[in-house]
């Protein structure tokens, strides 16, 4: 049984490892996502970094090591910062302006990588894993760089916030966005930011809330997607969903039950 199991170990630790650095960084930037109320500024963002990475590999740039990957992480983190700086200056707005702004910026970055796509022999299945992931076949040495990368964003995150005030929550959310939609997909981004944020809003240890449900549909996710041979993106968002919303449901038993 051990033997047979072992390669599915193989696989998924390196898989759970990389979810719950995702988790790391999410689940503080996606409190502040919901404290500031720009919801889906996450999403308009991850599609932003996930155009970027097209837009690095039309111009010849590739995701495999060495120099092309360093210039296309580049390109792509250039275009999340700048799109969430552009959308720092129209803070200022109205929530409902603000919102229809984020949501036309997201549609023109999907638009946008289509458009790139759609002469490539690849496009669907490239389309597929800037959505859905691929985060099965993460290596352990992919890791490394983007922990440090994640590390420095926790560091400044909460040591240096009230020090440089909070525009630098733009271009924290952006770098650690780009990395995380090249490692989960950008559904499961958009999922590890408000998911677990909002489920666990209201309770007395919100981060540590966030952070077990997170890692517990991580879990769950990648097992089950193995089991049932599933898109492990796909179904860590659905066990993320169904975490939450039978923690929701527990929470209003309870206040039922104290009426």
């Amino acid at each position: 049984m051990t033997d047979s199991l072992l390669p599915y170990l193989n696989i998924l630790w390196p898989a759970f490892l990389a979810g719950l650095l995702v988790l790391s960084t999410h689940v503080p930037l996606g409190h502040e996502v919901l404290r500031r109320g720009i919801i889906f500024l996450d999403l308009a963002i991850a599609q932003v970094a996930a155009f970027g990475l097209v837009v690095a590999g039309s111009l010849g740039f590739e995701m495999h090591g060495g120099e092309d990957a360093i210039m296309a992480q580049a390109i792509a983190i250039l275009a999340a910062v700048t799109g969430a700086m552009a959308l720092y200056r129209l803070r200022g707005l109205s929530p409902v302006i603000q919102e229809a702004l984020i949501g036309a910026l997201f549609v023109l970055a999907s638009t946008g990588s289509i458009l790139l796509l759609s002469d490539s022999a690849h496009g669907g299945e490239q389309l597929k894993a800037l959505l859905v992931g691929q985060i099965l076949w993460v290596k352990p040495v992919d890791l490394l760089p983007i922990g440090v990368i994640y590390a420095l964003i926790l560091f400044c995150w909460f040591g240096l916030r009230k020090s440089l005030g909070e525009w630098m929550f733009y271009p924290l959310f952006a770098v650690a966005i780009t990395l995380s939609t090249q490692l989960v997909g950008v559904y499961l981004v958009f999922a590890s930011l408000i998911i677990p944020a909002l489920t666990a809003n209201g309770l007395r240890r919100p981060l540590r809330a966030a952070y077990a449900l997170g890692a517990m549909a991580y879990l769950l996710g990648l097992l089950l997607s193995v089991i049932f041979d599933v898109p492990s993106g796909a179904m860590v968002v659905w066990c993320m969903a169904l975490a939450g919303g039978s923690l929701f449901l527990l929470r209003w038993l309870n206040k039922r039950g104290n009426v």
